[in-house]
């Protein structure tokens, strides 16, 4: 099993924090990039885990994924 990189953000918090407010639900922290690691047999399937932790409905963007030596 290969490890990705996945680099993340929120962009419903960042819109918040750009006109200097709070989100309700998440830290003002995912207006910035996150980079997790996530274990899986290919890129698409590490995608695939991506999407169920950190939805696109609830404003999560994947801006990158990519493969670790």
């Amino acid at each position: 099993m290969a490890i990705f990189e996945a680099a993340i953000y929120n962009a419903e918090v960042r819109k918040k924090v750009a006109e200097g407010e709070c989100h309700r639900h998440f830290t003002d922290d995912w207006a910035d990039m996150h980079y997790i690691e996530i274990e899986a047999n290919t890129e698409e399937l590490a995608r695939a885990k991506v999407q169920v932790k950190h939805p696109r409905v609830q404003g999560f963007v994947l801006d990158a994924i990519q493969a670790l030596d």
